[in-house]
């Protein structure tokens, strides 16, 4: 069953239009609990460049904060670069149990946009080899795709390379 755009629309593709910003909704099929590695699967699924699609990772830096870090679905976030990027001594991953106080999203459905609070972002320096990213709309099962300059700017964001080097720990 289909469901009509309007009922569809998430949060975050409402703000992107309160913000006037372009985007493209992506809708997919998904059953139960979000699994390590299921970003790629679905980009596959969707025929999307699997550099392209993005996941936003949250952590708490060693001052207490929170920082968003939105990087490819395929790769493994650098806690050392994260830190740095931050401008924090360290940085670990929050809890599962806390993504949903902390940011207002279940796992799975994390968006860098729309979070109960802005926290610092930074986004994977890769973003601006693409004119569009996709990333989550919000919710398990919607994605948006958008400019890697739009995001940036509506987040205050700033790039960085954020991931592990690939065949490196």
């Amino acid at each position: 069953m289909k469901k009509k755009e309007a009922e569809a629309k998430t949060n975050v593709m409402r703000l992107l239009e309160t913000e006037g910003i372009p985007y493209t909704p992506w809708f997919y099929e998904h059953e139960g609990e979000q699994e390590t590695g299921v970003g790629v699967h679905i980009a596959q699924m969707l025929g999307q460049d699997v550099d392209q699609v993005f996941k936003t990772l949250v952590t708490r830096g060693s001052s207490g904060g929170f920082f968003v870090f939105v990087i490819p679905v395929g790769e493994e976030l650098d806690l050392k670069k994260a830190a740095r990027a931050a401008g924090e001594k360290s940085v670990e991953m929050i809890a599962v149990r806390e993504i949903l106080p902390v940011t207002g999203y279940v796992r799975g459905g994390c968006s860098p946009l729309g979070m109960k609070k802005r926290y610092p972002t930074v986004v994977d320096e890769t973003c601006i080899l693409f004119d569009t990213i996709y990333i989550s709309a919000g919710k398990i099962g919607a994605q948006v795709q958008l400019s890697p300059d739009s995001l940036c700017a509506l987040l205050g964001a700033k790039t960085a390379d954020l991931t592990k080097e690939r065949g490196r720990d």
